[in-house]
C-alpha cells in the first residue's frame, strides 16, 4: 500500500495568493465575495462556526461523516472498496487499482487572510478518474495531481464545486515511484532515472507543458505549508515559496543527519511540519525559519504529526499503539496502547493515521473499531471515544 501524501494536512495556496482571490470551491465571481455578499456562495449555506467532521471509509466501501459538534454519524454514500483516502478538508479522493473517486464532503472552510467562512451544501460523489494502476493523490487549492503507473494527471480542483471533473492535463510518464504536486500554477511531476528512483522535478504548466527541472534526489512526500509547497529529498528539502512555480529555496538537513523524511504530516494553515526520521527518529521542519530539528525517540515509531503550536509538540505513535506528545526533544506525555491491535496487523498499519485540528489531534482504530479525540496540550487527555458503526479503515478531517 502506498504511503498517504498529507494533501489534506494544509492547502493553502488560495491564501497566500491573497485577500482579493475568489474562493477556490466557490462559484461565486470575485466581485461578488466582497461588499453586502461578502462571502456568499451559491448553493451553499454559511456557518457562523467550521462544520468539522470525521470522515471514514470502511472495508466495504461505506463513507461514513461524523459530526464533531453533535456526535451524529452518517453514511454519506457507498463506494467501491479504496485501498488509500487523501482529503483537502473538503473534497475526499479514494484511491483502488485503476481509479480515483471524487466524493464533495459538503463541509469546508475558505481562509480569507485575516479572518474565515464556514460552509455547508449537499455531499454528492463527483465522479471518477481512471488510469492504470495505485494512483498517488495530492490535493491541492489549484489543481490535484494524480500520478498512475504510466500517467500524470492535474485535475482542476475549482471545477469540483460545480460538480464537474476537468482535466487540465494527462500526460504520459516512465513508472515510478512519484509525485504529481500542484503549485499555484501547473504542478511539478517527479522524472526517474535509469532504475526508476525519482531524481528531478519537472516543472509543467497548467496544460502540461513541460518547462525547467529542479534537482531532487530520492524525491518522496509532499505536504503545502502556509510558506509554501514542500518535496523531501535525500538531503534537503525542496520549497516553493508561495506555490510560485519559478521560486525555489533549499532547506538542507543538519550536518549527520538521520535518515530523509520521506512523509509528512501537520495542521493545516502552519509552518511546521513532522515526519518520521527511520524507525526511532522524528524530524521537525520549520518552513518559516527554514530549519530542521531532530528528536530521537529511543522507540519504534509508525506515524508522527506536528501540532503546531507554540512548543512545538509532535504527536508521535508507536509500534505499541501509544501516541506520544513530543516537546522540546523530550517525551512530555504518553497514552495507553489505543491502537495496539492495529498496528500489530501489517494490513492495517498503513491506515492509522492522526487528523491534527487547532485544539484537538485525533486517531482511527481499524481493528479497535474506534476513533480518539486527543488534547495534545494537556497531557495527551483522552477527550472523547468514538465507537464507529464499521471500522474506520480510512480517516480524513473535513470541514476543515
Amino acid at each position: 500500500m502506498r504511503t498517504r501524501l498529507a494533501a489534506a494536512s494544509g492547502i493553502l495556496l488560495l491564501a497566500l495568493a491573497g485577500c482579493a482571490a475568489t474562493p477556490a470551491t466557490s462559484t461565486t465571481p470575485a466581485d461578488e465575495s466582497v461588499g453586502d455578499g461578502h462571502g456568499e456562495i451559491a448553493g451553499a449555506h454559511e456557518l457562523s462556526e467550521p462544520a468539522l467532521h470525521l470522515t471514514t471509509v470502511d472495508g466495504e466501501g461505506g463513507v461514513h461523516h461524523l459530526d464533531l459538534l453533535d456526535e451524529e454519524s452518517e453514511v454519506l454514500t457507498e463506494i467501491d472498496p479504496i485501498d488509500d483516502l487523501v482529503s483537502d478538508g473538503r473534497y475526499l479522493f479514494g484511491s483502488r487499482d485503476g481509479s480515483v473517486t471524487v466524493i464533495d464532503s459538503g463541509v469546508w472552510t475558505w481562509s480569507h487572510i485575516d479572518h474565515f467562512h464556514y460552509y455547508e451544501a449537499p455531499s454528492r460523489v463527483i465522479g471518477d478518474i481512471e488510469g492504470s494502476g495505485l494512483a498517488t493523490v495530492v490535493a491541492g487549492e489549484t489543481g490535484t495531481g494524480i500520478l498512475f503507473d504510466d500517467e500524470a494527471v492535474l485535475i482542476d480542483t475549482p471545477a469540483l464545486a460545480d460538480g464537474e471533473v476537468v482535466e487540465n492535463f494527462r500526460v504520459p510518464v516512465e513508472t515510478h515511484a512519484g509525485l504529481v504536486v500542484p503549485l499555484a500554477t501547473g504542478a511539478v511531476i517527479t522524472q526517474p532515472d535509469a532504475d526508476g528512483t525519482a531524481q528531478t522535478l519537472r516543472i509543467v504548466d497548467a496544460d502540461g507543458t513541460a518547462s525547467e527541472s529542479v534537482p531532487c534526489a530520492n524525491a518522496a512526500g509532499t505536504i503545502t505549508t502556509i510558506v509554501g509547497v514542500v518535496i523531501g529529498c535525500a538531503d534537503e528539502a525542496a520549497l516553493s515559496v508561495g506555490g510560485d512555480p519559478s521560486e525555489w529555496e533549499r532547506i538542507a538537513y543538519p550536518a549527520d543527519a538521520a535518515p530523509a523524511a520521506t512523509d509528512f504530516a501537520g495542521r493545516e494553515g502552519r509552518p511546521s511540519v513532522a515526519a518520521l526520521a527511520g524507525s526511532g527518529g522524528v524530524w521537525l521542519l520549520d518552513t518559516r525559519d527554514r530549519s530542521w530539528v531532530f528528536q530521537d525517540v529511543g522507540e519504534e515509531i509508525v506515524r508522527v504529526a506536528a501540532v503546531g503550536d507554540d512548543a512545538d509538540r509532535m504527536l508521535a505513535l508507536t509500534a505499541t499503539g501509544s501516541v506520544l506528545v513530543l516537546a522540546g526533544g523530550e517525551i512530555v506525555a504518553r497514552t495507553e496502547p489505543l491502537v495496539a491491535a492495529s498496528v500489530a496487523d501489517p494490513e492495517l498499519v498503513a491506515d492509522v493515521t492522526f487528523v491534527v485540528d487547532k485544539n484537538r489531534a485525533y486517531l482511527n482504530g481499524p481493528a479497535e473499531n474506534a476513533m480518539w479525540e486527543i488534547d495534545p496540550a494537556d497531557g495527551a487527555r483522552i477527550a472523547r471515544t468514538f465507537q464507529a458503526t464499521a471500522a474506520p479503515l480510512h480517516l480524513a478531517g473535513t470541514g476543515r
